[in-house]
């Protein structure tokens, strides 16, 4: 016997979904189909992966282990897959990008155009993921690249980081900090803080929340409750204020007002990737936004 994806593919799932029923709906397959195929894959291994506990199945620390490559895997073979097939089609130069909307489709074109992707024959998909949905992308090969803020480089991705930007405060045109020429985080003690995902489940949101307490603020933030629209938006639609990395001045038609923060602070963007799988197009726009030394773990 050979070492068969579809077997690793059941393992994942059973780990995912926490059993075997919910794992065996989710493949298509009887329990006992798929109960017979993790006990085919253990004999082959030659250790336990699955402990089978009355509710809850539970991995191994082999089976653990044989997870996390089982996703580089898969995610390797559906990179092949389709790197076969879009050669096949004329079409070896594409590469699929998704990024957060914590980093504006404006700030993905200047990383393109810094990369020169157009000079080397490089055509850009760029589409806009919110977090889970890029992680998922990455991890099936459906993206070759992903730009955040934030995101830790979980189990079969890499991270490095590729730009920063300046951070700055998006508030109402009426607001008394609208006429201020720049201001201290200090200076935010108080205001409603507009923020994209709920503090501890979005990592760009604990950095903000972060940089807020080194300066002796404790934020009062709130959700936007309108997911994926910019930040500007948000502003003149609630009045509260938002980070931004927009240039100063006047945003929204005049409705709004970016202001520096003094002393200056920068965000990160970070380009994560599915680990142990090559992709030409996507190393040269690595190397060229110089995000090919990998890090690990949130910032």
């Amino acid at each position: 016997m050979t070492l068969d994806l579809h077997k690793l593919e059941h393992l994942v799932a059973v780990a995912e979904e926490g059993g075997f029923t919910r794992a065996a709906e989710r493949l298509h397959l009887s329990q006992q189909a798929l109960s017979t195929s993790i006990r085919t894959l253990e004999r082959y291994v030659g250790v336990q992966l699955l402990d089978r506990g009355h509710q809850q199945v539970t991995p191994t620390p082999a089976g653990h282990a044989l997870i996390e490559d089982a996703r580089a895997l898969r995610a390797q073979a559906y990179a092949a897959l389709d790197r076969a097939r879009r050669i096949g089609r004329g079409q070896a130069g594409h590469l699929r990008i998704g990024h957060t909307p914590a980093v504006t489709a404006e700030e993905v074109v200047d990383l393109l155009s810094r990369a020169g992707t157009e000079e080397e024959g490089i055509q850009a998909h760029v589409r806009q993921l919110f977090p889970d949905e890029l992680r998922e992308q990455l991890l099936t090969g459906a993206c070759d690249v992903g730009l955040c803020r934030s995101m830790p480089a979980d189990s079969g991705l890499t991270r490095a980081r590729v730009a920063e930007h300046r951070l700055r405060v998006a508030v109402p045109a009426a607001h008394p900090l609208a006429a201020r020429r720049a201001v201290a985080l200090a200076d935010l003690r108080g205001e409603p803080l507009t923020v994209w995902g709920e503090p501890g489940a979005s990592a760009y949101t604990d950095l903000l929340i972060g940089l807020c307490r080194q300066a002796g603020v404790e934020p009062d933030t709130r959700r936007n409750p309108v997911q994926g629209t910019p930040p500007i938006t948000a502003v003149t639609a609630t009045g509260r204020i938002a980070f931004v990395t927009a240039p100063p001045g006047p945003a929204a038609g005049g409705a709004a007002r970016v202001v520096d923060l003094d002393p200056p602070v920068d965000v990160p963007v970070h380009a994560l990737w599915p680990a142990h799988t090559t992709c030409r197009v996507r190393d040269v726009f690595l190397s060229r936004c110089g995000g090919l030394a990998e890090e690990g773990g949130p910032v």
